[in-house]
């Protein structure tokens, strides 16, 4: 954990704040110590080491093919990375029946941008806290959650959650805090005129036509074909931003902009001026719907499945058979990936030891962001591999823990919920916060304790967010976030007792136009392998994953966005695809 130290200074909070809020957007002229307003609890930046990051950008800079490594290692199967995409090629490679394998991971612990923390001895998740229930395009991920207990069948049907549905989103879900008041569910609904109503409506309408002119799936790439382009309408879709296609069907209703330009911040980094119409459009349609009020939910709305750690706890039972087999060596930064005739030879950074460890194997998963892939891949990498790097888009995210020493004192209007959002967050690229002590069980013992608020702030559309990430002190990210809830909280300063932040430069590819026809283009290049299975004897395809004749390449950088569903299905089929490739 690292602590920023704060220096002596005698401004005022309210004068420290206007200068924050006037520099949050600027990438240049940070100063080199923040002051610390009064109100401020304890705090500073944990969970993601980005020192360690740097410094292993730095290494890489350095390094050549005459790398000298100090120990030499053996595996079947190397995977490069513990994201949901490593963990899940890892898993597949296991049940698969192949038992050798090493995953390598650069961070202290595996999970990628779903890793879970703890404050004051709360959990709280560190990154992505929600997974809603799949539909049937995700069965890999239904298979994962049966394992888990959490997907059974009973009287014929199946359920969700575990016993009692205890691990579904528990009520009441959503709120929005708009015009000074506290409104159910997220959807602007409170006092809005009747012409804002009307076009909630037709868009729920066009959602579906789109729906239904051309299926949208989760994860997106169920649906491609390897002797077929694009549907015309995605392919129309993907070519514009959201913006550009909300103003041509005459979406203008400003309350409606808003909640879609919220859609987007949330599940892609960066808002609907940036993102293609295909993914605004496809945030709906692969999963909920869009109901307006008043209009029946759709039939595959079933509800969000979420833990007090959010999908850390997830991460978390798919990296425990590895780290008890041995197979999970975190602390290592993977400098070099290198194909040759007879195999695959990986060279990783020992944090710890400061050795460099050669691993030599049959193949390799590469698990790792398309950018990061790019540079550690050395000798004949595929031309796709450099394009990507290139074509590709990152949001920055930082996501802020605030431990609270008993419940919030609210302004009027709906109960407190899990998912709370400001309608007007004065905090750029701000998306509110989940509660993590929400999924507790009923007593007032429990409902009164100590708890976590997750606050996430989607910096894609911030101007040197990225620098200031690596530059500037807490203190600058924590007084305004503290700042901007305070009106919906007026006692948060005297209730919040520490706020770690944490940090991530790269946490998700955003699908600005054009990226789907782009990875699309790539997936008709590669040959579709089969896998067998055991079970009933037969081969079956598996769908297509960029590679070479020994790596795999598995993250959600190749769907174009990040999602668990895109992430732990790629990184499914590239583990069975080096299976049976062994």
């Amino acid at each position: 954990m690292q602590h920023e130290r704060w220096c002596r200074d005698t401004t005022t909070r309210r004068a420290w704040l206007a200068r924050a809020g006037a520099g949050v957007l600027a990438a240049a002229g940070l100063p080199g110590c923040a002051p610390a307003p009064a109100a401020l609890p304890s705090g500073g930046f944990a969970g993601i080491d980005i020192e360690r990051g740097h410094a292993l950008r730095e290494r890489l800079a350095r390094t050549d093919s005459a790398l000298q490594p100090e120990v030499w290692r053996r595996a079947q199967v190397v995977v490069a990375g513990a994201g949901v995409a490593g963990l899940a090629a890892a898993r597949a490679l296991r049940l698969a029946g192949v038992q050798d394998v090493a995953v390598l991971e650069l961070e202290d612990s595996a999970g990628g941008n779903s890793r879970a923390g703890q404050v004051r001895g709360v959990a709280c998740p560190l990154g992505a806290h929600y997974l809603p229930v799949p539909g049937e395009a995700a069965s890999e991920v239904q298979d994962l959650l049966e394992e888990l207990g959490l997907r059974q069948r009973i009287a014929g049907r199946w359920h969700y959650g575990g016993a009692e549905g205890r691990h579904l989103v528990h009520s009441p879900q959503e709120r929005l805090f708009l015009q000074g008041h506290w409104q159910e569910g997220l959807l602007p609904v409170a006092d809005v005129p009747p012409a804002t109503l009307a076009q909630y409506r037709r868009f729920g309408q066009r959602v579906a036509e789109l729906s239904r002119a051309a299926p949208f799936a989760m994860p997106a790439f169920k649906h491609w074909r390897p002797d077929q382009p694009l549907a015309p309408v995605h392919q129309a879709l993907d070519g514009m931003v959201f913006d550009e296609w909300l103003a041509r069907e005459g979406f203008h209703d400003p309350y409606l902009r808003w909640y879609l330009d919220y859609c987007c911040r949330d599940d892609y980094g960066a808002g609907s001026a940036r993102v293609s119409a295909w993914a605004g459009i496809h945030y709906f349609a692969s999963r909920h719907g869009f109901a307006a009020p008043g209009d029946e939910a759709p039939e595959q709305e079933a509800g969000i499945l979420t833990w007090p750690e959010g999908n850390g706890w997830l991460t978390q039972q798919l990296a425990q058979p590895l780290a008890a087999a041995g197979q999970l060596l975190t602390g290592r930064g993977v400098l070099r990936i290198a194909e040759g005739r007879h195999g695959v030879e990986v060279d990783a950074l020992d944090h710890a030891s400061g050795r460099v460890e050669r691993w030599q194997a049959e193949r390799c998963v590469v698990a790792l962001p398309a950018f990061m892939a790019a540079r550690v891949v050395h000798g004949g990498a595929p031309a796709f591999l450099a394009q990507a790097a290139q074509r590709l888009q990152w949001a920055p995210w930082l996501v802020a823990n605030i431990h609270i020493d008993r419940p919030l004192a609210d302004v009027p209007g709906a109960a407190p919920a899990w998912d709370n959002v400001l309608h007007a967050d004065a905090v750029p690229g701000g998306v509110g916060y989940v509660d993590s002590g929400h999924q507790r069980l009923a007593g007032a013992a429990l409902l009164a304790a100590p708890t976590v608020l997750t606050y996430y702030q989607a910096l894609g559309d911030v101007p040197g967010a990225r620098e200031q990430l690596a530059r500037a002190p807490w203190t600058h990210w924590a007084a305004p976030i503290l700042d901007s809830l305070a009106g919906a909280h007026p006692d948060l300063a005297a209730r919040a007792t520490r706020m770690e932040l944490t940090r991530y430069g790269h946490a998700m590819s955003i699908p600005v136009p054009g990226t789907q026809q782009f990875l699309r283009q790539i997936a008709r290049q590669r040959r579709q392998a089969t896998h067998w299975q055991p079970s009933n004897g037969e081969r079956t395809a598996l769908l297509p994953t960029p590679g070479t004749a020994r790596l795999l390449f598995a993250h959600a950088d190749w769907s174009g966005y990040s999602v668990f569903e895109e992430a732990f299905t790629r990184g499914h089929h590239a583990g069975l695809a080096a299976a049976a490739a062994a």
